[in-house]
């Protein structure tokens, strides 16, 4: 194992800080999403809340040459939805916003699903069940754990409802910079992979979609979509390997209360 991977107490202190104030654009994020709005206009609240707000840095923008503060992925957007002001949020859309947020050099990643007021039932099943196979798979984290072990849950939770995992994409180191090592597949076999130290930062992100799990990239060479054009679903979070267990270190105010 890269003891690259594991964080020194003063780095986790620093990842505890960023996630904190993550947690705190989806807050605000929570009276503003409505429907009529663009998701260029959702980024751009986003960047002017971090920035002025938070006196903090949207992690994405310039990454890679994205020119965005966050990805908005609509509907059967798998992920990395660029924003654009040419269509309006509908009553019966889901979305998912994913955010990177950079402090004192350490970066917080983590992503939501708003579903709007008249999205169908089999919508908001999607968007249940995929938080709950998220969780299925940060519930199993702790020391001697496998990156397998992970997968798995999601993977047999999802499959369980119907749905199908998307292999393509995967959820990943993080710390210094927006992806690290280890790669977080949301598939796997049990007691196989990394084994998983106290110390280690990683996002768990599973895209799961009401149909085939294929996928393909839209001509603007980001937005990656359900071939089948059926919807999809994502929750993110960023996680942090303790002795014991796990801590969430982008857990939502409404998360502690459940």
């Amino acid at each position: 194992m890269n003891k690259s991977m594991l964080k020194t107490d003063a780095e986790i202190e620093f990842m505890r800080e960023s996630g904190r104030l993550l947690v705190q654009v989806f807050k605000m994020l929570d009276d503003f999403i409505c429907e009529g709005i663009t998701t260029l206009e959702i980024d751009a609240k986003v960047d002017s809340y971090i920035v002025n707000v938070l006196h903090a840095r949207p992690a994405s923008k310039g990454q890679y040459g994205y020119q965005y503060s966050l990805n908005s992925s609509v509907n059967d957007v798998v992920c990395h939805g660029v924003p654009n002001n040419i269509s309006q949020l509908k009553s019966k859309d889901i979305v998912n916003i994913d955010i990177t947020l950079e402090k004192n050099g350490y970066i917080s990643d983590s992503s939501k699903m708003y579903v709007l007021s008249t999205a169908s039932p089999e919508a908001k099943r999607l968007v249940k069940t995929t938080y709950e196979a998220m969780w299925k798979g940060i519930q199993v984290v702790k020391p001697k754990a496998t990156l397998g072990d992970v997968g798995h849950a999601i993977q047999k939770h999802a499959e369980a409802s119907g749905y199908s995992v998307v292999r393509e994409y995967c959820g990943h180191g993080i710390g210094k910079e927006m992806h690290e090592a280890p790669q977080v597949l949301h598939y796997g076999t049990p007691h196989t992979g990394l084994v998983l130290e106290a110390g280690m930062t990683f996002t768990i992100e599973p895209m799961i979609n009401q149909g085939s799990q294929k996928v393909k990239i839209k001509n603007d060479g980001w937005t990656v979509v359900t071939k089948d054009k059926k919807l999809s679903a994502q929750w993110e979070h960023t996680i942090l390997v303790t002795e014991t267990g796990f801590e969430v270190l982008t857990l939502r105010d409404e998360e502690k209360a459940a």
